[in-house]
């Protein structure tokens, strides 16, 4: 299998992943990416939401990081009534 292709950007922006690629990526319509832009290099990562386990164990990692630092759950509730006022 190629890890090697070429493609080009269309009048939209519009870049096309070429079919080899999506196929051994098992990339479908829909698909996000992370775009990183540096030099003269443009570098797509797939991304996908988390399971329901790997959001479980995100959650408890939050959970563990803001009781460490001293939070309650009366700050968390400020700090989210406060970003949704600036709306």
């Amino acid at each position: 299998m190629k890890n090697l292709a070429t493609t080009k950007m269309s009048s939209k922006g519009q870049v096309v992943i070429p079919e080899e690629i999506r196929k051994r990526l098992g990339l479908e319509a829909g698909a996000q990416f992370v775009v990183v832009a540096e030099n003269d290099m443009v570098i797509m990562k797939a991304i996908s939401p988390p399971s329901m386990d790997e959001f479980g164990t995100l959650i408890a990692q939050a959970r563990k990081q803001a009781k460490k630092a001293g939070l309650k759950q009366a700050d968390i509730d400020a700090i989210i009534s406060d970003v949704r006022s600036k709306k």
